[in-house]
């Protein structure tokens, strides 16, 4: 928080769109989930892993007491972005939301929309729904997590 003149100014976590007009109203770069930096965080755990091998260790998930060496922990964040775009058993993909087009249409069920960036706690796409460029990084994330 930030008080200025008399005004107060903060930047509460917000799982999806801003609820702010302090950087312009829609949060796209500050998206909660945006793929091109956490693509950029699992490669870099895979090569410090790579590196230090089981000598460095983190709890995943955190306050689980669980500890995996930092290979095992890119691989489970790549498993958790991939999961963005896989079918449930209802043939529901977070990245739609509750759109159930996406599930039940014929015309629309394999149609997998690379958004710009996705909502914190569900995994919906959020922003343009055509950043097949940085997005489809998830192509490494699913060759990861399916291969």
């Amino acid at each position: 928080m930030l008080r200025v003149e008399g005004q107060e100014f903060r930047v509460d976590y917000v799982p999806g769109e801003s609820n702010t007009w302090l950087f312009g109203g829609n949060s796209n770069w500050r998206g909660p989930v945006w793929f091109p930096m956490n693509y950029l965080f699992v490669e870099s755990l895979q090569r410090y892993g790579h590196f230090y091998g089981s000598q460095v260790e983190v709890e995943l998930p955190t306050g689980s007491g669980r500890r995996v060496d930092l290979g095992h922990a890119a691989a489970e964040l790549a498993r958790r972005l991939a999961r963005t775009f896989l079918p449930d058993a209802s043939g529901a993909r977070p990245c739609h939301g509750a759109d159930p087009r996406y599930a039940n249409d014929p015309h629309f069920r394999e149609l997998v929309l690379f958004y710009e960036y996705f909502h914190g706690d569900t995994g919906r796409g959020l922003g343009a729904s055509h950043q097949t460029g940085w997005t489809a990084l998830v192509a490494r994330c699913l060759e990861d997590a399916l291969g």
